[in-house]
C-alpha cells in the first residue's frame, strides 16, 4: 500500500497505523522517501479492513519509530521468511546501491507467497529461493537454504527478519560461522514508544530499543525462541 506523502525512515523501522473504527497495529516501512508505503499479510481485523481501503481513503500514519539497519561490510546476506522480506528490501536496495555484494535467501509455504522476489532481483541481489512445499526453488525451510549458502560463501554480516524460531536457529548458525548479524524481531506493541511494556522482552522494548538487535543482543535475551507477551500482557509460548 503506497501513499502520496514522503516519508523520511531508516530501513527496519516502523510505523504505527490506525485504521479508524478498528484498530492500530505496526507496520515496518517497506518503502521511503516518496510514495512511501507499507507491506501487510491480512492476518486479523486490522489488516482485513487496511485491504479493504480504496484510493482516496483515510487512515492515519505516525512514526517512523525504532531503532533500523545499519550497514556493514560490503559482503552481505539477508534473510527473509514469510513477511520478513518487507523490513528487508529497502536495505536490499540502499546496500546494492553503496556497491555491496548482495545474496538473499527469501522462504515462503509456497511460491505465491513469496515476497519482493523481483524487487530484490532487479537490484542486483543473488537470489536463493526456499519454499516449504517446494513449488519453487529449494524444497524446505529458509533456514537450511542458509546453512547451505554460508557453507558456499563468506560474508560480513547477517540481516534476517521474520519468523521467531526462524531467528533463533540463524542466530546458531551466525554464531558457528562467526558472522556479525542484525535481527528484526516482531512483539505486540501499542503504544511504539517504550510506555505499555507489551513489546517487552528480558527488560528492553522492541519498539524503543529495537526493533533492529545485534547478535550480542539476541544472545542475552532468555525469552527469545521461547516465550512473548500477549495482547492482554500474559506470558505465552512462542
Amino acid at each position: 500500500m503506497r501513499f502520496k506523502e514522503t516519508l523520511i525512515a531508516t530501513p527496519g523501522q516502523f510505523v504505527m497505523v490506525w485504521v479508524p473504527g478498528v484498530d492500530e497495529f505496526p507496520m515496518s516501512v517497506s518503502y521511503a522517501g516518496d510514495r512511501c508505503g507499507i507491506t501487510y499479510q491480512i492476518i486479523g481485523e486490522g489488516t482485513k479492513a487496511l485491504a479493504q481501503k480504496k484510493p482516496g481513503d483515510k487512515i492515519g500514519m505516525r512514526g517512523p519509530y525504532g531503532k533500523g539497519f545499519s550497514l556493514v561490510g560490503k559482503k552481505l546476506l539477508f534473510v527473509g521468511g514469510g513477511a520478513g522480506m518487507a523490513p528487508l528490501a529497502p536495505l536490499v536496495e540502499l546496500a546494492s546501491a553503496k556497491g555491496a555484494t548482495v545474496d538473499i535467501v527469501v522462504g515462503a509455504r509456497t511460491r505465491e507467497e513469496l515476497l519482493f522476489e523481483s524487487r530484490s532481483a532487479v537490484a542486483g541481489a543473488r537470489m536463493h529461493v526456499s519454499t516449504d512445499d517446494g513449488s519453487i526453488g529449494f524444497k524446505g525451510l529458509a533456514t537450511e537454504l542458509t546453512q547451505i549458502v554460508v557453507g558456499k560463501h563468506n560474508f560480513d554480516c547477517m540481516y534476517a527478519c521474520g519468523p521467531e524460531k526462524m531467528l533463533v536457529k540463524l542466530l546458531t548458525i551466525a554464531t558457528e560461522k562467526g558472522i556479525p548479524m542484525q535481527v528484526s524481531l516482531e512483539r505486540v506493541m501499542k503504544c511504539g514508544i517504550g510506555i505499555c511494556d507489551s513489546c517487552a522482552i528480558d527488560g528492553m522494548h522492541v519498539c524503543r530499543d529495537g526493533p533492529v538487535f545485534s547478535e550480542k543482543d539476541l544472545r542475552r535475551f532468555e525469552e527469545l525462541g521461547k516465550s512473548k507477551l500477549d495482547a492482554a500482557g500474559r506470558k505465552i509460548p512462542v
